[in-house]
């Protein structure tokens, strides 16, 4: 179902996750509010490297 390289998009979104998670509520709101908009952008690019692949 899944391949290696979309396991790969998906660990990097979660720790990009966990990383604006740590921020926020470290007290660094902004830069939480930053990486935390990395989540779907990472996402949305798994998501056109596979379209690109199955072309």
């Amino acid at each position: 179902m899944f391949q290696r390289s979309d396991y790969a998009f998906m660990i990097a979104a979660f720790l990009s996750f966990l990383f604006s998670v740590s921020l926020w509520f470290s007290g660094q709101r902004d830069e939480g509010l930053f990486v935390g908009i990395w989540v779907p952008s990472i996402l949305a690019f798994a998501t056109l490297a596979a379209q690109a692949k199955a072309r």
